[in-house]
Order: C-alpha cells, then structure tokens, then sequence
C-alpha cells in the first residue's frame, strides 16, 4: 500500500483536493481533524496540555487562544507542545493507515498542513504538493473571514515558501486552472502509484494505541 502525503501552503485547495481523493476512492486522514479531537473535551492530549500550560484548559476542553498565547514567541514551550502533539497524531495515523490497509485500499493519503515542517515526507512514500499562482492565493486567503493582508503575511511567514514546497515535491498539483483540472492531475498521481509497492507500510513492530481513527473527507 502506497502512503501518500498531501500538503500545500495557505490558500493553494489542500482541503478541495483531499476531497476529490476521497471521492475517487482513497482514504484520507485529516491531520487538522485529528488535532481538533485531541484537543476537544476529553480528548487524549487534553490532560498532558494542562499539566504543561496551566490555564489553557477551559471547561475540559484545551482553548485554542489561550494555548495560542502561552506558545506565542516563545520556541521552548512550542517545542513543549509539539512533543506531546505529534506522537499523538503520528499514531492515530498509523491507526488510520491500518484500517485502511485491512479494508484494502491501494493507496491512504495524509493530509498533513506542514507536512514539510514537522519532517512528515520521511513517513510517505511520495509527497503531493498543490499549488496555484500567489495572486490567486491570497485573493483566495484575503476573502475568508477575519483575514487581514497582515495575518496572511504572519501565517507565510511560518510556513515553507511554496517555491520550495514545488522542488521538494515528488507531484505538484496546480489548483489555480479550475477543478476540472486538479481532478484530473490528482487522477493521474492515483494511477500512477496505485500498483507500486510501499516502503512505509506495514510498519515493523506496529501496535494498534488509539480507537478512533481520525477523519476521513467525504465528497
């Protein structure tokens, strides 16, 4: 089975073309998904991220603006949260993977948002990048709600540059042409790689740790 990581910068249709993955019949674990339910009520992260920031709890459930504040500008308590985060997530992935592969799927995608940040693409097998012109993009990321051209530039500023996204990929998708044709680049990637055999799965050693599989777009 092929493991496939999907990524792209703010703005470039990662969350459109991880539908249209699933519509065409592979599985697809939402990383952002994954991370909202460990941080929720009773999620499995919550009493870890209280115990490291007092105060960021609320109610059971861990605040988003408030562990935003405590990590802000400061790279020792995000490295804190990263260490409790991403075993985390990195395990209901392999868990996610594992259902896959017993259903029988050819191919899982990861939809990881900073696949490239966090060393994600040493856990794919190929890495898929979208991406479409910068003047699309932030028209795209200047119309949601609450964005302003100062936020954009703070969320870039954190993130790989698409450029270098683009050179490190293994396929570039190009969202900024209309569906018709990111369906049919993300089409051809599927046909490609659905018969070659995975280096990433199955894992030596593995053991199912969590229930809940993460979440899988639906179209």
């Amino acid at each position: 089975m092929i493991v496939l990581g999907l990524t792209g910068s703010i703005g470039m249709g990662k969350s459109t073309a991880a539908r249209m993955l699933a519509a065409m019949g592979a599985p697809v674990c939402d990383s952002d998904a994954v991370v909202h339910g460990l941080l929720a009520k009773g999620g499995r992260a919550v009493p870890a991220i209280d115990a490291a920031f007092p105060g960021a709890v609320i109610d059971g459930a861990v605040s988003r603006p408030a562990l935003g504040a405590a990590v802000f500008r400061d790279p020792a308590a995000l490295t804190r949260l990263e260490a409790i985060l991403h075993p985390m997530v990195q395990a209901t992935q392999r868990d996610f993977i594992a259902r896959a592969a017993r259903r029988g799927a050819k191919v899982v995608v990861l939809d990881i948002p900073l696949l490239f940040e966090t060393g994600g693409e040493r856990r794919v097998d190929a890495t898929v990048v979208v991406s479409a012109p910068f003047v699309v993009q932030k028209a795209r990321v200047l119309a949601r709600p609450g964005m302003t051209p100062e936020k954009f530039a703070g969320i870039l500023a954190r993130q790989t540059p698409d450029a270098e996204k683009r050179r490190r990929a293994d396929h570039v998708v190009p969202t900024g042409a209309g569906r018709l044709v990111t369906r049919r680049a993300l089409a051809c990637i599927l046909r490609a790689v659905r018969h070659r055999p995975g280096r990433h799965w199955p894992v030596r050693g593995y053991q199912p740790k969590f229930g809940k599989m993460g979440q899988v777009h639906h179209a």
